[in-house]
């Protein structure tokens, strides 16, 4: 009787030995995705300052500032189960070219099919006063006055904005309450693979900021600087605005 008891518990031991080791290698196997974003106006590629637009109602206007934080980028495996990428924050500035190429650290090998992110900054770091690094208040993202970050960043000019110099300033902040404004982007991507495709474009589309589902008119809105009801229609808007163009080594 002693026997199988012996073999059960040597079975036990090399477990306990091998295990931990597997596991180890399994969750140091890891790799860097480069994640690269193109703005664009509708079908036009983003230029600042002298290139007008138009928003869904026909009104004209222009774009002299376009930024936001992106953060908490998930990745869905091919089997359904998701890995999340904690304590990576991102600062996008069109302003900036470099900004808008991200590097995604800590990706474990396997088979995607999809990834999500936030736009904005959790309420975690809210809370946390301002930071360094991407979220040091220097880019001009920190409200002092609430002890938040802005999530979102728009800035230009309208003709038709009633505005005394007919500008549109509409930064959008808030992470409570019923107009929270942080919102989660979901993408199927397609199939790929870590660490054989190493880079994801997307692009972001400004005109989403006016469109659906709440129809701006620079008329009415011309100017956000608090958090409320104008910016959470906003953030729901500009939550539509990413799109995965390609996977690629």
């Amino acid at each position: 009787m002693t026997q199988p008891v012996n073999r059960y518990c040597l079975i036990m031991l090399l477990l306990l030995i091998w295990g931990p080791g597997c596991q180890k290698d399994e969750e140091t196997t890891r790799s860097t995705i480069t994640v690269s974003i193109q703005h664009k106006v509708n079908q036009a590629p983003l230029a600042l300052a002298n290139t007008s637009y138009t928003n869904a109602l026909g009104q004209p206007f222009t774009v002299t500032a376009f930024k936001y934080y992106l953060s908490n980028f998930t990745f869905t495996r091919a089997d359904g189960s998701r890995v999340r990428i904690n304590g990576q924050y991102y600062f996008v500035d069109e302003a900036v070219p470099e900004s808008k190429k991200l590097t995604i650290a800590n990706v474990p090998f396997g088979d995607y099919t999809g990834m999500s992110f936030t736009i904005g900054v959790d309420s975690i770091r809210n809370v946390s006063g301002a930071q360094t690094g991407a979220l040091d208040p220097l880019s001009g993202m920190f409200w002092s006055w609430n002890s938040g970050y802005i999530m979102a960043k728009f800035e230009g000019t309208s003709k038709v904005s009633t505005a005394a110099d007919t500008s549109l300033v509409f930064h959008v902040g808030g992470f409570k309450g019923e107009y929270n404004s942080l919102q989660t982007v979901a993408l199927n991507t397609g199939s790929f693979k870590v660490p054989d495709n190493t880079h994801i474009a997307l692009t972001a589309d400004v005109a989403t900021w006016f469109n659906t589902p709440n129809p701006i008119s620079f008329i009415t809105i011309n100017k956000v600087h608090t958090p409320g009801i104008d910016g959470y229609k906003f953030s729901q808007n500009y939550s539509n605005m990413f799109t995965s163009v390609a996977v690629s080594e």
